[in-house]
């Protein structure tokens, strides 16, 4: 076997093996799966590469910090059962993302509810389950209270906490200046003395400030400013903190120039923090929470090319994939320049790439753009497309009812 390059621009996409020119994906060949699943654009995930991250951040972090999985990066219940198995807690946003954390054997007490709006229906159901919910303003923890008054349960509940600092290079910001995310840090200690109520239970907090970071020196700079926002906002608390929520952020190379996470000093940075913590917030669990970094590498994308075509000078592979599937490949999903996620033909991975072509879906929108100027192997009708890094906001993300053409299947492998 050999592996699977992309394009050279990219960072290698090494984590799936490549057999008799052709990508394997849980041991089996794309082929071999499309056949089996009846033909159709589909995300298969493999198992074996999320054991894997899980086990680099084992490898690199400190036993005391609790690895959860945040369901919304992919909710496909296999990959959330297998997951749930690999880590030490889960973290949702609705309701229905609760049932299935719930349906995957987590303890409650290992679940955490994040996310602004929250229903009725998610309030009733995280304080009926006993899972935290971390509250994101003033008038949901008033909720929250009536809820619990209602259903005579007392609620467990965390702070979103809003922070002044921001991390640095990342490619979504959740905190720092005026956020529909959390409770402003100013804020928080007028919140906290509220608290003290006896219909509810008090965590600890949830300090989020971005995702999708790849310099290992940001994200250590902002688990520091996190610690200590922790301790200042402590001296209000009504109770002892028992949980703090560090957030992620942790990122995954999409693009070319982009290399892989150095987890190595961010674990080191983590050490000295956890150890200050054990005396300062003795009872508090750290939590890092993560999505991305445990699902998106081992995800692929697959489509079937339809037709190919010559328009002015340029190639256009013409797919039966596009943005309705998989929104993010497409820079439709918080692009501000679009770039080309890393694309391969994957029935001809062992040829060379000797053209430069457009790889397009079948939508009637110019939008419907999978790779701009790609150079692939010369493919044709029947061929396959991959695109890869797609095990993370891809299926669950993406307007699947746009122009109603049929929906992709998901498949996890290896488990």
């Amino acid at each position: 076997m050999s592996t699977a390059d992309s394009a050279p621009a990219h960072v290698a996409m090494d984590q799936f093996p490549v057999a008799d020119g052709c990508l394997q994906v849980g041991g089996q060949a794309v082929t071999e799966i499309a056949q089996s699943l009846g033909g159709g654009p589909f995300f298969a995930y493999d198992s074996r590469v999320m054991d894997e991250r899980v086990q680099s951040l084992r490898n690199a972090l400190p036993d005391a910090v609790h690895v959860h999985y945040a369901i919304k990066a992919n909710p496909m219940q296999e990959v959330v059962d297998h997951l749930a198995r690999a880590v030490d807690g889960l973290d949702v946003a609705s309701a229905g993302e609760l049932r299935i954390a719930l349906a995957a054997g987590a303890a409650p007490d290992a679940i955490s509810f994040a996310g602004p709006g929250k229903s009725e229906e998610d309030l009733q159901l995280a304080v009926a389950s006993g899972v935290t919910l971390n509250v994101e303003s003033e008038r949901e923890l008033q909720r929250i209270i009536g809820v619990a008054d209602n259903m005579d349960r007392r609620a467990s509940v965390a702070v979103r906490v809003n922070p002044a600092f921001e991390l640095k290079s990342a490619g979504m910001k959740m905190g720092s200046g005026p956020k529909p995310f959390g409770v402003d840090a100013e804020r928080v200690p007028d919140m906290l003395r509220s608290m003290e109520d006896p219909r509810l239970d008090f965590v600890g907090f949830h300090i989020y400030s971005g995702s999708q970071n790849l310099r290992h020196d940001a994200v250590a700079q902002t688990q520091t400013l996190t610690f200590e926002l922790a301790y200042e906002l402590a001296k209000h608390a009504p109770g002892p903190v028992r949980s703090l929520n560090i957030g992620g952020g942790f990122g995954v190379p999409y693009f070319p120039g982009e290399q892989r996470l150095d987890l190595a000093p961010i674990g080191a940075n983590l050490a000295s923090l956890v150890g200050e913590a054990r005396t300062r917030l003795p009872d508090a669990r750290v939590v890092m929470e993560l999505g991305r970094y445990l699902t998106a590498e081992a995800g692929v994308y697959i489509c079937e090319i339809i037709d190919r075509k010559e328009s002015r000078g340029e190639t256009f592979l013409v797919t039966n994939g596009g943005l309705h599937h998989h929104l993010a490949a497409s820079g439709n999903f918080g692009q501000v320049i679009r770039k080309n996620y890393p694309l391969a033909v994957a029935n001809r991975m062992d040829e060379p790439s000797l053209e430069t072509v457009n790889v397009v879906g079948p939508l009637c929108t110019p939008l419907d753009i999978l790779g701009h100027q790609v150079q692939l192997p010369r493919a044709e009708p029947g061929d396959l497309i991959a695109v890869f890094q797609s095990g993370a906001y891809g299926f669950s993300a993406s307007p699947r009812d746009f122009l109603s053409h049929p929906q992709p299947r998901q498949v996890l492998l290896g488990a």
